[in-house]
């Protein structure tokens, strides 16, 4: 008989990570082979790859990893060849590769804005399609998105918005097509701030006044709480559930 956290577990199944050289990406390798499943992780940084490979190792996981750029559709089709070769499937994809940017509209140059698109939208969009062409009915995408793709910025991050708010759009177009026809899964996480190399260079008490104004629970995130969110998506025990974006925030974006 299978229980309610039965539906949590994933055992036997493949999880591909990407970014997952450190941060929030490491934390969901490692979250991710505590449930059961095999993990495939890519990144830019393969010297950080090696570290979150053992950390995964350590967690009592079977893990791939491999050089990723996700603005390149030719290195995410080469992931999920990857994968396929080692495992014989993948079955839930997290999309969690992205870089940040604040920038002044005013003075951000074409370069900058195209830079932080291709990675957190472009990217996203490449690694799915790629993953969605091998995946089998039953599995499950996880875009990592953002609060700031919901709620207005303290920081003038026009690029890094816009592409969080188009992996939201992304996310819904995605679940309607894949969904039904495909047996594929498509759902949105939506993190706060989270201690990570993104909020790292965030002056702090800048940081913590925002979260203060906006917040409910006026703190950082922790990993495990997102971490917990992520399983839920990528797993059966939100089987009936597609095309949403779940923010996980401390309440920032209920007002």
């Amino acid at each position: 008989m299978t229980t309610t956290l039965d539906r949590f577990r994933l055992d036997g199944r493949t999880a591909v990570v990407t970014g997952a050289s450190s941060g929030l990406g490491a934390g969901f390798a490692r979250a991710l082979a505590q449930s059961g499943a095999n993990i495939v992780i890519g990144a830019r940084r393969c010297d950080q790859l090696r570290v979150t490979a053992r950390a995964v190792e350590e967690a009592g996981g079977t893990v791939l990893w491999q050089h990723l750029d996700v603005a390149d559709p030719g290195s995410c089709g080469s992931l999920a060849s990857a994968a396929m070769d080692r495992f014989g499937s993948v079955d839930v994809l997290v999309n969690n590769a992205g870089v940040g940017s604040a920038v002044p509209a005013l003075r951000e140059t074409a370069e900058q804005f195209t830079a932080v698109m291709d990675v957190n939208l472009m990217g996203s969009y490449w690694m799915a399609q790629a993953c969605a062409r091998v995946m089998r009915p039953g599995s499950s995408i996880v875009n990592i998105a953002s609060v700031l793709g919901i709620i207005p910025s303290y920081a003038p991050q026009a690029a890094y918005a816009s592409s969080k708010a188009g992996v939201i759009g992304l996310t819904r177009d995605l679940a309607q097509q894949w969904s039904q026809r495909r047996g594929i899964r498509v759902n949105a996480l939506a993190p706060g701030y989270f201690e990570s190399e993104l909020t790292a260079s965030v002056p702090r008490d800048d940081l913590h006044r925002f979260i203060e104004r906006r917040g409910i629970i006026h703190r950082l995130g922790e990993q495990h709480e997102l971490d917990a969110a992520l399983l839920f998506l990528a797993s059966d025990a939100s089987s009936y559930i597609t095309g949403i974006t779940l923010p996980v925030d401390g309440g920032m974006s209920t007002h």
